[in-house]
């Protein structure tokens, strides 16, 4: 059955760990995930762009299929199926269809109308038990049609953002969606030490989590980083893994071109990625 996030994000916080966020594009990526989480006995929160939530099929087919995902594989750890930079419109679709978790992204906005659209879609989240993540400040670079400038967040904006309920924040803190470039300038941790000053005990979430040193991340959760969303690096896996049996001509053997065997050793790789994010994120173990 999928949860809320909000409970799974205040227990990492608390327990100074952080839950992954992967996002999903289909059956495999899907099935994998959730395999992986219950093996390591981790949380998990899949996320679902609204690009994605297009090519799948929709937000009732996603549901569907991650529910019945859950139960046919037997699934216990807490799942929570969540809206990536979801605009206003999509919250209210996502939660019309079932989802227990939402990000509303008013970031591109004029702060005051980020604001109030904010308080709205928490208000009506709130009442259907669904958790709300916001963001202030953008994150750098371009995902599914979300294009950011990376600007550091203003702790002030953040704190007028958490003060309207939302169960956990998104704050640009030069971190970036995609491969970060050569010449990146790292994470500001003065900054996200300064918006946790402020928000208190409320589990923040950092974007772009492919390619961010080990030790930035370790210290990105000691400052109250609770949930780290991982995208590229997951579709890198697979298309190596993928590329790999092709040019290795293992499609031309037998029926190796049936799609389950074809998309097996992507499957394979997602996996493996996942694992490895979760231990360092702190979740294994932790369901």
């Amino acid at each position: 059955m999928l949860v809320a996030a909000k409970e799974m994000l205040q227990k990492a916080k608390a327990g100074h760990y952080a839950v992954a966020q992967i996002n999903i594009n289909n059956l495999e990526w899907t099935k994998a995930v959730l395999l992986t989480s219950q093996e390591v006995e981790s949380p998990v929160i899949l996320g679902v762009s609204e690009g994605a939530g297009k090519y799948m099929g929709g937000y009732n087919a996603i549901v569907g299929m991650t529910n019945g995902l859950i139960k046919d594989l037997g699934i216990t750890v807490p799942v929570a199926l969540h809206l990536d930079h979801g605009s206003f419109e999509h919250c209210y679709k996502c939660m019309d269809a079932g989802f227990m978790s939402i990000m509303f992204d008013g970031s591109h906005y004029p702060f005051a109308e980020n604001v109030e659209k904010t308080r709205k879609v928490v208000a009506d989240a709130m009442a259907r038990g669904v958790s709300v993540e916001a963001e202030v400040g953008s994150i750098g670079g371009e995902e599914d049609g979300v294009v950011g400038t990376g600007e550091l967040a203003d702790p002030q904006e953040c704190k007028a953002i958490a003060d309207l309920g939302v169960d956990f924040l998104a704050a640009g803190i030069g971190n970036i969606h995609g491969k970060y470039p050569d010449n990146w300038a790292g994470l500001s941790f003065e900054t996200l030490d300064a918006i946790q000053q402020l928000t208190g005990d409320l589990p923040l979430v950092l974007h772009g989590g492919t390619g961010i040193p080990i030790e930035m991340i370790q210290r990105a959760i000691s400052l109250g980083v609770a949930k780290i969303n991982v995208n590229t690096e997951c579709q890198l896996s697979f298309a190596a893994a993928t590329r790999s049996y092709i040019e290795a001509g293992k499609d031309l053997e037998g029926k190796g071109f049936d799609p389950r065997k074809l998309l097996a050793p992507g499957f394979t790789a997602i996996k493996a990625t996942v694992k490895e994010k979760m231990e360092i994120f702190g979740s294994v173990g932790k369901a």
